[in-house]
């Protein structure tokens, strides 16, 4: 699996926060997951197109 999330745009967002390293590979699941999801969507509804109605 690729790295679909930048760990540095991550860290600037929740910079009042610590960060597990953990994180970042679960947050990458959701991400794939999502993603996934969407293009099932636009795929029930005969596009090759994933658009931001799909999430």
């Amino acid at each position: 699996m690729a790295d679909l999330v930048v760990k540095a745009a991550v860290k600037e967002e929740l910079s009042e926060m610590n960060v597990a390293a953990d994180f970042y590979d679960a947050l990458d699941e959701e991400v794939e997951e999502l993603l996934q999801d969407a293009a099932r969507r636009a795929d029930a509804n005969d596009r090759k197109t994933v658009q931001s109605r799909d999430l």
